[in-house]
């Protein structure tokens, strides 16, 4: 069973220790337990025996103030987290439960300064163009991946990037100027979704999203390659609506904190 969309019953005395915790996290300032009890919805002597065990845990620290702050608990079971996952082998299992056509290919990739770095790829059969292997680089700007990360960019620190100009164009199609890559970003900002006809390679459209981690801070791009002819109407949604399901889930793999789909 998918973890990202299964329903259980869950422990009641967890969930709210669960909820006490990302009301620390979320708080921009030490919160009472009187405070907590607000917030959380639950009966003050609730909340105080869940924070008295927490703390005896390490979870949480109590200050002199009588307020909380997360504990250093928390600081080793985050960095067992990083060191448990690897964000290609969780590509390649969600990968193998999605029906990629045999003319697509999917791929995962990396930023790395301006380029995106490809370090994985299903390709499911012979009728594909887009060749992805592990290692190849491409100029983030001309590139559906690469403007999916650069989307989580200011068009401050695009500017400053490329303050002597764009990388020399791949194709004909491709984005040419800072201003018009700009466009292309702030349209993807819109929608969470890039793309890009044949700006990388000829008779090839991508689409792409963003992957992020557990500080929802973009961590790789997850894209789908299509021949450009296939790439229309109804195939293109599909497409589009699998590459953002496969990047949700990614993300919540890599701990990234979304809200619920609807």
């Amino acid at each position: 069973m998918d973890q990202d969309n299964s329903l259980q019953k869950l422990v009641p005395a967890v969930e709210r220790a669960a909820g006490v915790l990302d009301i620390v996290s979320a708080s921009k300032r030490f919160l009472t337990l009187s405070e907590l009890s607000r917030e959380a919805d639950l009966p003050k002597s609730t909340v105080h025996s869940l924070c008295m065990t927490m703390v005896q845990l390490g979870m949480l620290i109590r200050r002199s103030d009588q307020t909380f702050q997360l504990g250093p608990h928390l600081l080793r079971w985050s960095h067992a987290f990083d060191r448990q996952t690897d964000v290609a082998t969780e590509f390649s299992l969600l990968c193998a439960d999605m029906p990629i056509a045999p003319e697509a290919t999917a791929t995962l990739s990396v930023p790395e300064d301006v380029d995106m770095v490809f370090i994985a790829a299903r390709q499911s059969g012979a009728g594909h163009r887009f060749n992805a292997r592990p290692g190849m680089r491409i100029a983030a700007p001309f590139v559906a991946s690469g403007k999916a990360i650069l989307s989580k960019w200011s068009d401050f620190e695009i500017r400053r990037r490329f303050a002597d100009g764009l990388p020399k164009p791949l194709t004909a199609a491709s984005v040419h100027g800072v201003d018009r890559l700009l466009e292309e970003i702030r349209s993807i900002r819109e929608t969470g979704l890039a793309e890009d006809i044949g700006q990388c390679l000829d008779g090839v459209t991508n689409v792409s999203a963003p992957v992020l981690d557990a500080l929802n801070r973009p961590l790789a791009a997850v894209m789908l390659s299509l021949p450009t002819e296939l790439a229309e109407g109804t195939a293109l949604a599909e497409a589009s609506s699998m590459i953002v399901t496969l990047a949700d889930r990614l993300s919540r793999r890599m701990g990234a904190d979304l809200p619920q789909a609807t």
